[in-house]
């Protein structure tokens, strides 16, 4: 089965969009290849996308400044509706405070790897404590946005310092793919921890792109 029908056939189905106002949406690079798919999959050719840079992800500090600054731009190209793709992303509610002070709404959820799962699931799971969370993005980029941004290529030892507590690599994916899983695994193993896989697809990601 190919990813769009798979991720089409595991996506409620939604009311089609009456107005195809342009939306400005302003993301985490780390999720432009699903966003795009969403789009792709349902038809939403309204959706103007403009990513930040994916490594924000490893490093939220900087996300709220640039976020500030892409607002401003964008409203500098007379984009009237402004959508964030972002969660709360480790922002410390850095952007509710924009988004409100903006009066634009943002992905709902803590993070990507709720949204993904459906924020609800996620908040109803009470055994992910011990988890340190893979999606497709970071399975394919782990050296990238793991290894080095945490110093391991350079002081392995670090890494029991680092994952001691953790119990085991939860891989949500959105795509079932065999090489990324396996990618996956491989991380796992680099950690010392247990693998576990499931299967996602888009999650709220999709629901929520279809209302803007």
């Amino acid at each position: 089965m190919d990813v769009d029908r798979q991720n089409a056939e595991t996506t409620p189905p939604y009311s089609k969009r009456i107005t195809k106002q342009k939306v400005h949406v302003i993301a985490c690079g780390a999720i432009a290849r699903e966003i795009l798919a969403v789009a792709r999959i349902n038809g939403l050719d309204h959706i103007d996308l403009h990513c930040l840079p994916a490594i924000y992800h490893s490093y939220p500090q900087k996300i709220a400044p640039a976020l500030e600054q892409a607002i401003a731009d964008a409203r500098a190209r007379g984009f009237e509706k402004i959508f964030v793709g972002y969660a709360d992303c480790g922002t410390g509610g850095d952007i509710d405070r924009i988004c409100a002070r903006e009066g634009i709404e943002r992905l709902s959820g803590p993070h990507c790897y709720s949204f993904f799962t459906g924020n609800e699931a996620f908040a109803g799971r009470d055994d992910d404590i011990t988890s340190f969370f893979l999606t497709d993005f970071l399975a394919r980029q782990f050296e990238a946005f793991v290894i080095v941004p945490l110093g391991l290529d350079r002081y392995p030892e670090l890494r029991d310092m680092y994952f001691g507590n953790y119990r085991k690599v939860v891989y949500l994916s959105q795509e079932e793919d065999p090489a990324l899983q396996a990618k996956a695994k491989e991380a796992a193993a680099y950690l010392g921890l247990d693998y576990e896989y499931r299967f996602t697809g888009y999650g709220d990601l999709a629901r929520e792109l279809l209302t803007v």
